[in-house]
């Protein structure tokens, strides 16, 4: 018996998540916009259909403000992160093995479920609808592959009514489903890969679905034959129920406005640290090497660009974010031109390993047991106050005006997050 894998995956989830508490925004163009304001990063149907694509600068469509009633919110990812983290506990009870694959996407094995994949498939919209209030599109397929293609074809065609099962689609109807997709429509086959695909005569999702395995293994990589080979029905993705452990950590962010003095620069740099040692922990892994990096805005009239990263190698890989901010901390001081004005900082956790294989040192085999008492307690206290109760040095100043925090000036309350901003009720 074939596989039947399903993608489930959020409709402008953004924006979806801004109207379960926000019920005045249904039917009405909605954009979120990227951190500080910049950018266009989600939009509602209604505003796709004033023509606003995705990361177009707001200010080119801040004038639908007027004329047509656009909304524009600033990035709330508080309130994103635990909708997706509900949604995801809701699918995991409905199959035995699930793989989150984005913040509103994750696959579901429904081969061995006793019901109709298209009854599945709406069961699965109802409760997400009814529960959280997040619609949401089904694709069900007997690859990965397929089920993400079944999935835009729920989304892009209504006679779907949001749930595509592709082994119920004959020949003819997925030739004229597929004929008018480009080939990047394909999951894995970007713009790179798409304009090579066009040197041999391949421009639709439909001569990707028809083009010749050998062809393919003679001109590509292994990447594409298995995307091919997925299309023939055939798995050649395996699952991930676990992701795989990141090579690197890097936590940054733009400015809310330009910063000129280095004790600023520090602050942001070590504030970004404390988020990424966090993430390094919860993944069970040490850091070899730390990256700091700096930058002015290279738009900025009157003033050179300036950009510059450092790179300190730890003697011991650790966790602890003491360490870490040390490294980071010489690194700037290495690359900061004082005069400048700063537009963005982060840092890089780079040569991650495996926490379990750390080699322990000779000359001081007790530190790193005192360090990860520290570490987990401020991590516990973190997690349950608090994303910054405990931080170190002037990371810590999260009660203070920074110069450097960015711009949320549309942001909505973080309704599901934080006791002083939860929903009033009239």
């Amino acid at each position: 018996m074939k596989p039947s894998i399903a993608l489930i995956d959020g409709n402008n989830f953004y924006v979806s998540c801004e109207r379960v508490f926000n019920p005045s925004l249904r039917s009405r163009p909605v954009v979120v916009l990227s951190n500080n304001d910049g950018c266009v990063v989600s939009r509602s149907n209604e505003a796709k259909a004033l023509g606003i694509t995705m990361g177009i600068p707001f200010f080119k469509v801040a004038h639908f403000q007027k004329s047509h009633g656009l909304v524009a919110l600033s990035s709330n990812f508080s309130l994103y992160a635990d909708m997706s983290e509900r949604m995801m506990r809701l699918l995991q009870r409905f199959a035995p093995r699930q793989e989150i694959y984005s913040i509103d996407e994750c696959f579901l094995d429904v081969t061995d479920l006793k019901c109709p994949l298209n009854e599945l498939g709406q069961t699965l919209r109802k409760t997400l609808l009814k529960q959280l209030g997040l619609p949401v599109g089904v694709g069900i397929g007997p690859t990965k592959t397929l089920a993400k293609l079944a999935n835009h074809l729920a989304k892009k065609n209504p006679s779907f009514a949001g749930v595509c099962v592709w082994s119920a689609i004959t020949e003819a109807e997925k030739q004229a489903l597929l004929t008018p997709l480009p080939s990047s429509t394909i999951w894995g086959i970007g713009s790179q890969l798409e304009r090579a695909l066009a040197a041999l005569n391949i421009h639709t999702a439909w001569d990707c679905y028809q083009a010749p395995l050998a062809l393919i293994r003679t001109h590509f990589n292994v990447v594409l034959s298995k995307t091919i080979t997925e299309l023939r029905e055939e798995v050649a993705l395996e699952w991930e129920e676990s992701p795989p452990a990141r090579q690197q950590i890097i936590c940054s962010r733009s400015f809310g406005q330009p910063i000129l003095s280095y004790s600023s620069v520090e602050e942001a740099v070590i504030f970004h640290m404390h988020r990424a040692a966090g993430q390094l922990r919860e993944e069970g892994s040490l850091c070899h090497s730390v990256g700091v990096f700096i930058r002015t805005n290279p738009f900025r009239q009157g003033q050179i660009p300036y950009s510059n990263h450092a790179v300190e190698t730890l003697e011991i890989a650790s966790d602890d974010t003491r360490m870490l901010n040390a490294a980071a901390i010489k690194g700037l001081r290495r690359i900061f031109k004082a005069g400048l004005l700063y537009h963005k900082a982060g840092v890089v956790l780079l040569n991650l390993s495996d926490k379990t294989k750390q080699q322990q040192s000779l000359f001081n085999p007790s530190s790193s047991i005192h360090s990860e008492q520290l570490m987990n307690a401020i991590d516990s206290l973190n997690q349950r106050f608090g994303g910054h109760t405990l931080a170190f040095g002037s990371g810590a100043l999260k009660y203070l005006t920074r110069p450097w925090d960015v711009r949320l000036e549309k942001r909505s309350p973080r309704y599901t997050t934080q006791w002083e901003e939860l929903a009033e009720a009239y």
